[in-house]
């Protein structure tokens, strides 16, 4: 029994969506790289869907890719969360916007 292509595009859809929602929303910048990390995830399971569909390995070798731009983005974010919170003891976006000099 195979899941039909479309069930993947629907749940990536979903989870971008949620992701979106997710950054707009919330005030915690904890959260919103969560958030996006669910939204780079969700365009990565698109594309592996895409790449099974057409039988192409371009999709996937994309897909490491992103996930070593997002490991990277992950690194540098919460570096600078870190320094944040240890200046001032929030993180949230509302505040950081105020430190502008």
């Amino acid at each position: 029994m195979s899941i039909p292509s479309s069930w993947y595009l629907i749940l990536s859809a979903i989870l971008f969506g949620i992701g979106i929602f997710g950054v707009l929303v919330r005030r915690n910048v904890l959260v919103m790289f969560m958030c996006i990390e669910l939204m780079l995830n969700a365009a990565n399971l698109s594309l592996v869907t895409f790449s099974r569909t057409l039988n192409d390995v371009g999709g996937q070798a994309d897909v490491f890719f992103i996930l070593v731009v997002a490991a990277a983005e992950v690194v540098v974010g919460l570096g600078i969360v870190v320094t944040i919170f240890r200046r001032r003891a929030t993180a949230n976006a509302d505040e950081i916007s105020s430190m502008k000099g």
